[in-house]
């Protein structure tokens, strides 16, 4: 029995039919020391080696076998590895959307511009005033709030382009009168057509602002006044001037009057003495007119005297010889008195003398007679020349009145062009005589409100120049666009303002874009930019923001799809694919915009609706993708 007895020892009990894991007590597989048959068995242990043998060898036919099957290839699996996969198509969805091309810059928010706040000096003012208040740093102004004083004077701030260049007067017009009549009625003053002059009304509405701020208006000055007194001593001046001219003008138009008058009577007496003479030559007999003509007419003149001259001697002769007969018969006569005697002798001496008288008188017409016929020529000469001495002179005279007439009436134009202008000059300068606003009394500012900047003047110093910097509350953003870039962007542009890191979201427009590269501070490689901010829900200033502008957009959501979903056909039309009911089908289309790697098509035929699915590409089983 001693197999039995063998085979006892070697089948251990249940307990112990179990291998045990590696690592386990290996103790269990030998029996205790107390068994039955008296010694100790080491046949377990033999077959557990056997066991392990077994294994090692069975794994290492399966490393051999795994290393032969990665490294050793037969024909037909070379030639299914090597082998396309089967493509499966990249599917997206088509959209609705605005398609927009845009351009991406970067800038920095601020404010508006600093403008500078300057008052120039006055001419109603004998100099510049001394700042005797100033606003603090980020004051708001408003229109029509007082911006600083000056010797106790305000200087108020408008709104307007054009700024304050002169004092702003009753009659004057403009611009910059203009811009005041339309900010009187935007403080609740109303001031009249804004495009009349500086008027009466207007002068109220300045005078019930200046006093609603608590202060007087500014009214005429001295120096007005003084000027209006000396124009009104002028044009009274000037009115007499003109009267006196008019008197002139009338006393020449007199002279005229007689020179002609004056004129007219020398030529006329001329032209008888002329006359006269020529009707005495006429009244010769015919046969004396003819022949030598003046110098027979000379001679008989001569020969008449002469006879006339023995006539009245052989009368005087006669007399003379009666008065001698006389004066003997009453010397012979005793009954005569002594005073018939001596009155027949004064009678005879009376006749003597007269024959003397009557024979003296005779020579001398004969003389004047010779005489006359040696100067008959020369009278007549004499006598037309006189004639048109007469004519030469009237005609000189009349024209000296004429010449007279002509400088009082240019010295009457003169005279009343004078007056005129002074008259005008007169009530210009009284229409000036009302409410004024002063240069150095208002400053205007292209928009409102503005703030407090920059405070460049103090307390006490002159009031000229440069005083203070606003910035209006217009946020801006200062840009740079490349070179390439600028010429797309125009402005009035939208722009997309952001920043994510920051979560700001803005919008505005393009307000600026420089036309010379390297101005407003960028360099000579970019063109400034600048954008005006239209919203915003948190303040700007002073952070660096992207802007986006699109210089391209449709006019509305339009059927996009990715660009990598659109070929082109053999025909060298578009198309896009697209799953219909399970099956890709080819759609032909007209691209249109093409921005953000998405284009614009409209399908040629069928239709194309969001949603639906267009092929973009193909996944390769083995990790490639094609498109």
């Amino acid at each position: 029995m001693k197999d039995d007895g063998l085979h006892a020892v070697d089948r251990p009990s249940d307990e112990h039919t179990d291998l045990p894991v590696r690592g386990g007590d290996r103790s269990e597989l030998r029996p205790p020391l107390g068994t039955p048959g008296g010694r100790r068995s080491y046949a377990p242990g033999r077959r557990i080696r056997l066991l392990y043998a077994l294994l090692l060898i069975v794994a290492a036919a399966a490393g051999g076998a795994w290393f032969a099957g990665t490294y050793i290839r037969s024909p037909a699996e070379m030639a299914a590895r090597v082998a396309p996969p089967p493509p499966s198509p990249i599917l997206v969805a088509v959209e609705k959307k605005v398609l927009s091309a845009d351009v991406v810059t970067r800038g920095t928010a601020r404010y508006g511009l600093p403008q500078p706040i300057s008052l120039a000096p006055s001419p109603l003012k004998a100099g510049a005033g001394v700042v005797t208040t100033l606003p603090l740093r980020n004051t708001q102004l408003h229109e029509g709030d007082v911006v600083l004083t000056a010797s106790g004077r305000p200087v108020f701030i408008l709104q307007g382009k054009t700024p304050a260049y002169r004092d702003l007067v009753p009659e004057l017009a403009g611009e910059d009168v203009r811009q005041l009549k339309q900010a009187l009625p935007r403080l609740g003053l109303p001031s009249g057509d804004a495009d009349a002059p500086f008027d009466q009304k207007t002068s109220e509405a300045v005078s019930t602002w200046y006093r609603s701020r608590g202060w007087e208006p500014f009214g005429p000055t001295r120096e007005q006044l003084a000027a209006v007194r000396a124009l009104e001593r002028d044009w009274t001046d000037a009115e007499k001037a003109k009267a006196a001219a008019a008197a002139s003008v009338d006393t020449a138009r007199v002279a005229i009057d007689a020179a002609r008058a004056a004129a007219a009577h020398a030529i006329k007496s001329a032209a008888t003495d002329n006359a006269a003479r020529d009707a005495a030559l006429r009244r010769l007999p015919a046969g004396s007119r003819q022949g030598t003509g003046a110098g027979n007419a000379s001679a008989l003149m001569v020969e008449n005297e002469r006879a006339k001259a023995r006539l009245a001697n052989s009368a005087a002769d006669a007399e003379l010889s009666a008065q001698i007969a006389a004066e003997a018969q009453v010397a012979l006569d005793p009954r005569q008195t002594e005073t018939a005697r001596q009155a027949a002798n004064a009678r005879l001496e009376m006749a003597r003398a007269a024959q003397e008288k009557t024979r003296l008188e005779g020579e001398m017409a004969v003389q004047a007679a010779e005489r006359d016929a040696a100067l008959v020529a020369r009278r007549t000469e004499v006598s037309r020349a006189a004639e048109l001495s007469a004519r030469l002179e009237g005609n000189r005279a009349v024209r000296a009145a004429l010449d007279a007439q002509g400088l009082a009436q240019l010295d009457l134009k003169i005279a009343t062009q004078r007056a005129d202008q002074l008259a005008a000059d007169l009530a210009a300068a009284k229409g000036k005589l009302g409410v004024q606003v002063p240069v150095d009394e208002v400053v205007f500012v292209p928009s409102l409100p503005v703030r407090v900047e920059e405070i460049t003047s103090a307390i006490g110093h002159p009031a000229s120049g440069t005083l203070l910097t606003v910035t209006d509350n217009q946020l801006s953003v200062d840009a740079a666009l490349p070179l390439e870039a600028a010429p797309l962007v125009k402005a009035g542009m939208p722009v997309t303002i952001d920043e994510q890191a920051l979560a700001i979201k803005a919008t505005g427009v393009v307000e600026t874009v420089a036309t010379t590269p390297g101005t407003h501070g960028v360099d000579g490689f970019h063109m400034y930019l600048g954008v005006r901010v239209e919203s915003t829900p948190v303040p700007l200033a002073g952070f660096s923001v992207r802007l986006t502008i699109p210089i391209r957009s449709t006019s509305g959501p339009v059927i996009a799809v990715p660009v990598s979903a659109l070929s082109l056909a053999t025909d060298g039309s578009s198309r896009v694919q697209v799953m219909q009911n399970g099956a890709l089908e080819y759609l032909d289309v007209r691209p249109g915009l093409s921005a953000k790697g998405f284009v614009q098509v409209t399908p040629v035929t069928g239709q194309l609706l969001p949603g639906q699915q267009v092929v973009v590409g193909y996944n390769n089983p083995g990790g490639r993708e094609t498109q």
